[in-house]
């Protein structure tokens, strides 16, 4: 290993300890093993300002501003509304029925924005119900991720894959090719985190409810008078930012949105110009017409011209903190690319598995795809596993079909880190969950899901 190789690892190994320590703010710790990458000279200045210019950075800082203005329109108070009212007809079940239909969402829209809107609200649902939303983010999050295995639109992986796949000589992928394998992953990934998921939160969630109880029982005790949710001021409830106009509304993920607008009149024109900009960014995306930054940048200017929002509103609505977090790590997963480390590790693989036969080398290449995954960015595994891919099948003899799928499913469907996922990013830091709660829920839905898909793959798309 050269001396560049080894200080990447070695500051990328700091990163994942001192994130899993938990004592350090996440998005700190990022930024320094940015810098320190940076300091040393393992990244350059140009490749930390291309991180911090990334497409998944414009696409959020966008998608936070349009989201903003759909809350500031009372758009997003009356979908409370309307959610808070199947609660008291199904109780925690109802939500786990926007989970499952936020899920069945992302294999046709795209998966941050869904997420970006849905959040709030599930999390709002489980506090009307004296629920820690830690029971229920994690899985909104790890549902629209599974969700967007159903299509080939359903997440920017799949749609590269398939162009890698193109520039390969390969055919590339119709529109639902991927659905039957998807579907398999979805169902079982769904019923885990139902049936036992649910189980492992419900223990992590245990201090936060006992809080809730006591602050609701001095509530009853006739202390004072304030509305259930303005009462949960816990950890995972950001503080207010008044605007720079000094309107005093909060940021998305913020709860006292809520206590003082969860009655915020409908402003319909208002709501219906912030709706259909949503509409249009998340088409453009999902039909190719335009990538997700620049459609997303593009709505958050527009309403800004609009003037369906300020741009002191655009400013507050902002997420600084998620922002970093994401242009930290991609520095860090950058570097294991400039410096030739994940490369050689990919090269290592194919020397490995091409004495055994395929359906074993297709299981070592999911697996190792699939944690590489939680290391670095999912289109990072996909520009780098999918010639891989082909190349294996071209030395077994085989169609190079179901390694191309297995790329798919493994460079989307990575749970066991909160930063294998950009919806993981959102619902970590609105949740306060650690990094353990992701390992420990994560990792047997990652063995769960490889599983199914060892299974699926060679049905759908024999070698």
């Amino acid at each position: 290993m050269t001396l560049d190789q080894i200080i990447a690892l070695v500051v990328l190994i700091v990163v994942v300890g001192v994130m899993i320590h938990g004592r350090l703010r996440s998005d700190v710790v990022a930024l320094s093993g940015a810098a320190a990458l940076l300091l040393f000279g393992v990244v350059r200045p140009v490749e930390v300002q291309g991180a911090f210019a990334s497409p998944a950075i414009m696409a959020l800082a966008g998608l936070f501003v349009i989201a903003y203005a759909m809350e500031l329109s009372g758009l997003l108070a009356w979908l409370i509304r309307k959610a808070k009212g199947m609660t008291r007809v199904f109780g925690r079940h109802a939500v786990w029925i926007v989970i499952g239909l936020c899920g069945s969402v992302g294999g046709f829209l795209n998966n941050t924005p869904v997420v970006v809107l849905a959040a709030p609200v599930v999390r709002d649902m489980a506090l009307s119900l004296g629920l820690s939303p830690k029971r229920f983010l994690m899985p909104l999050s790890y549902a629209v991720i599974m969700g967007g295995l159903l299509t080939l639109i359903g997440t920017s992986t799949n749609l590269l894959v398939s162009d890698m796949a193109r520039n390969t000589g390969q055919p590339v992928f119709s529109l639902f090719e991927i659905t039957g394998v998807g579907l398999c992953i979805a169902t079982v990934g769904g019923l885990y985190l139902y049936f036992i998921g649910s189980r492992v939160l419900e223990k992590t969630a245990a201090r936060d409810e006992a809080e809730m109880a006591a602050r609701r029982e001095a509530e009853e005790a006739g202390k004072g008078k304030r509305s259930l949710l303005s009462s949960f001021r816990l950890p995972w409830l950001m503080e207010q930012r008044a605007s720079p106009g000094g309107s005093g509304d909060a940021v998305l993920g913020n709860v006292d949105l809520y206590e003082k607008g969860a009655e915020r009149p409908l402003e319909l024109k208002r709501a219906l110009a912030s709706l259909a900009v949503f509409v249009a960014v998340v088409v453009a995306s999902a039909f190719g017409l335009a990538p997700i930054a620049a459609s997303a940048f593009a709505g958050a200017v527009a309403l800004i011209l609009m003037r369906v929002i300020t741009a002191e509103e655009a400013y507050a609505g902002l997420r600084p903190e998620i922002l970093l977090l994401v242009a930290g790590m991609v520095v860090i997963g950058s570097s294991l690319e400039v410096t030739g480390l994940a490369q050689a590790g990919a090269d290592a693989l194919i020397d490995v598995i091409r004495p055994y036969g395929p359906w074993a080398a297709l299981f070592v290449f999911y697996g190792v795809t699939l944690f590489s995954t939680d290391i670095l960015s999912n289109a990072t595994v996909a520009v780098l596993f999918s010639p891989i891919a082909v190349a294996i099948a071209a030395a077994l003899g085989v169609d190079a079909r179901p390694f191309l799928v297995a790329v798919m499913m493994a460079a989307s469907a990575a749970f066991a880190t909160p930063f294998s996922y950009q919806t993981n990013v959102l619902v970590y830091q609105m949740g306060n969950y650690s990094y353990m709660d992701f390992v420990k829920v994560g990792l047997p839905l990652n063995l769960i899901t490889w599983a199914t898909g060892m299974a699926a793959i060679p049905i759908f798309f024999p070698f």
